[in-house]
């Protein structure tokens, strides 16, 4: 009865982060609406969509109080980054190329190569400065790398395109608003509808746009939250630690806005923006959404020691990330296209990464040499900084 109520809980808290992520992304829309393709999608649009990892990590470390919160926080975040690097491009390439007829879709060279190299470098810095001690600075360490990372997109973001804000882009949020303003206030809160319930049949605004993140934001957290505790007690229950259920589960979870935000770019052939909301998110998840509450939580807390054999679990999972991140690199930047091998195959490598996961989980035999070869590159990487 446990486990059903857990999965239940866990569904449940799913499509809450699906419903309430389509305000915040509505509001983050609207206050990007200026930026070029390819930086709205790795910096509104990621920030919008990794709101729920942010929550999640919070809820985790705050929670829990202990060093399993951080394990489980950092489960969260490298999980969905492996889900929104492998899935998410390969759902939007099948998308497009389904819609359009296509043999393939391109993605601009320059923004694979901007967001590959920004996410594999932090990756980088994550495994050889995260150990067994972590302080306040590891999280101002993390958060200074996303403002210098944001910094560089903005600055050099084309002015030209601020003039682009289509005509056909306003009729469209005009028939949505139409759609929507005719639906029952009460019904809109109680359906999650955020967008409506905050805005209604006014024009967007910055201030109204504002206040619907923050409502926004508020539900995201409280969805998390339950995610959490479902993951918690589904642990439990199977007899697992909260960082496995956390590295498949709840990355999952709390990976579906980038899911759903990076299919509707590609249903409108925004092919940047999906692949750039997909591997900014990434570099939001890593650097904000785990840096942000590492840093609060030791400045309140004092500084959190692990045990080895968590720390050997979180620096294993975190260069198996990176070689997942230079894998799909790879197929993004190399060839003329993306089509429907490489999507497969970017999905083929996602199931291995929860094959993997699952069976270290349960001790089973056929991960160990994976397993120490993991641990063996982590000591490598970060001997020089011993």
């Amino acid at each position: 009865m446990a486990i059903f109520i857990s999965i239940c809980l866990v569904l449940f808290s799913t499509w809450m982060i699906a419903k309430v992520c389509d305000g915040f992304e509505a509001a983050a829309d609207h206050l990007g609406r200026n930026m070029s393709e390819g930086v709205k999608g790795a910096t509104i649009n990621a920030i919008g969509s990794s709101m729920p990892e942010l929550c999640a990590t919070m809820v985790f470390l705050f929670l829990f109080n202990d060093t399993g919160g951080f394990a489980g926080g950092i489960a969260t975040t490298a999980g969905s980054a492996v889900f929104n690097t492998m899935i998410i491009p390969a759902m939007s390439i099948l998308t497009a190329i389904k819609i359009f007829k296509l043999s393939a879709v391109n993605v601009s060279k320059k923004v694979i190569l901007r967001d590959g190299i920004a996410l594999i470098t932090i990756e980088l810095i994550l495994i050889v400065t995260i150990g067994e001690h972590l302080t306040w600075w590891h999280g101002l360490m993390l958060m200074s790398l996303y403002i210098i990372y944001i910094a560089y997109m903005l600055t050099n973001m084309k002015k030209s395109h601020h003039a682009e804000y289509s005509i056909a882009e306003e009729e469209e949020q005009e028939q949505e608003q139409d759609k929507v303003s005719s639906e029952n206030a009460l019904m809109s809160w109680l359906t999650l509808d955020l967008e409506n319930a905050v805005i209604g049949e006014r024009k967007t605004t910055n201030q109204n746009a504002w206040a619907l993140l923050i409502v926004s934001t508020f539900f995201i957290a409280l969805s998390c939250y339950l995610l959490v505790l479902g993951c918690e007690l589904l642990g439990h229950e199977l007899g697992l630690k909260s960082y496995f259920v956390a590295v498949i589960i709840a990355a999952a979870a709390s990976s579906v806005p980038d899911t759903i935000l990076s299919v509707r770019d590609a249903k409108k052939g925004n092919y940047d923006d999906a692949v750039s909301n997909a591997l900014g998110s990434n570099i939001f998840d890593i650097c904000f959404a785990l840096g942000l509450p590492l840093f609060l939580y030791t400045i309140i807390n004092g500084p959190i020691f692990m045990p080895i054999d968590m720390v050997d679990n979180v620096g294993e999972l975190r260069v198996l990330l990176l070689l997942l991140t230079i894998a799909a690199f790879i197929l993004f930047y190399f060839g003329k296209a993306l089509g429907k091998a490489k999507a497969y195959t970017l999905i083929g490598l996602y199931i291995f990464f929860a094959a993997y996961i699952i069976s270290k989980a349960y001790d089973l035999a056929w991960v160990q040499p994976i397993t120490a070869l993991l641990k063996h590159m982590l000591h490598t990487m970060q001997l020089p900084f011993a």
